[in-house]
């Protein structure tokens, strides 16, 4: 529990509940209700074990703040989220009702956890500690085995590294349900496209002979899609899309949809995991993934 003033509301409340949940509780020293409900507020953020962050304002004393957020009456509790207040209520409730405040609001322990990692493992990333972030991602999956997200991520970093085995061990519990959840079924379209060229000597001359045959015959799928799970498995990425495209536009279907299945795992992967944002805002999205949306979604529906 902290006591906030105007002083460090900022960096206290603003900024941390960027990162976590943060819950205001607004009080004053001469109120009876808030003496029962502060006590049960610091024991459950105790038992919730880092869920949430409590902090305490002195509304006599910081009345600048206590405006800011409507405060007509003590105590009042308020929850903010990346920023914004979400939710809030009045008086003193019993324990029971806090956390069923609360519950509505918070990530399960377990996804907080995972968050958390992932969180980690992009500063690690950031900071070129590869194998930092790989040590999060691991346990972030060793603590939430289910968590297809989670799982993704250590993936996706894997191949990345260029650890294919050990990328492949990493994905082994989940091939099963793979064709039925959209971003493993990408990784596993990005790892075939690797397996499929991983023995191509000079990768270049292998690209300069698909594209000696598809400028013979520009109906030339096969060549065409070899070409992009060339480029794909080398993380070209553009180019792959742009080939992939060549094939949408004159044949939509071609191969049961492959082109198109194939085009939409290169966007799940590229696509770099979203920033926080308020309640109700809309990440931005990045711009590279959104002009080849558009543009598959420009041809898929011509």
């Amino acid at each position: 529990m902290i006591n906030v003033t105007i002083a460090n509301f900022e960096a206290e409340v603003i900024e941390a509940s960027h990162h976590t949940p943060v819950l205001v509780d607004f009080w004053a020293p001469w109120c009876g209700p808030c003496k029962v409900i502060g006590p049960l507020l610091e024991k459950v953020e105790a038992a919730y074990a880092g869920r949430f962050k409590l902090v305490k304002i002195d509304s006599d004393q910081e009345q600048q703040l206590a405006a800011a957020f409507g405060i007509r009456s003590i105590p009042t509790c308020v929850l903010l989220m990346n920023g914004q207040p979400v939710d809030g209520f009045m008086g003193a409730l019993p324990e029971g009702q806090i956390k069923e405040f609360l519950d509505k609001h918070l990530p399960p322990a377990d996804e907080l956890e995972a968050m958390a990692e992932e969180e980690d493992a992009q500063e690690a990333i950031a900071d070129d500690d590869l194998e930092g972030a790989l040590e999060k991602r691991q346990e972030a999956v060793k603590t939430d085995p289910d968590n297809d997200d989670a799982r993704f991520d250590l993936v996706k970093l894997l191949l990345e590294l260029g650890l294919d085995d050990d990328a492949k061990v990493a994905f082994a519990p989940v091939i099963a349900k793979a064709a039925g959840v959209r971003r493993l079924d990408s990784l596993r379209r990005w790892m075939a496209a690797r397996d499929a060229h991983a023995e191509v000597v000079d990768p270049q001359a292998r690209a300069a002979e698909l594209q000696a045959a598809i400028a013979t015959n520009k109906r030339d799928f096969e060549s065409r899609f070899a070409l992009a799970q060339l480029l794909m498995a080398h993380g070209e990425w553009v180019p792959a899309m742009d080939e992939l495209l060549e094939i949408l536009m004159r044949d939509k279907a071609w191969s049961e949809d492959l082109a198109r299945k194939t085009f939409i795992a290169i966007l799940d992967i590229i696509e770099p995991p979203k920033p926080k944002v308020a309640e109700g805002q809309v990440p931005p999205e990045d711009p590279t993934v959104a002009t080849y949306r558009r543009r598959l979604s420009s041809v898929v529906l011509s």
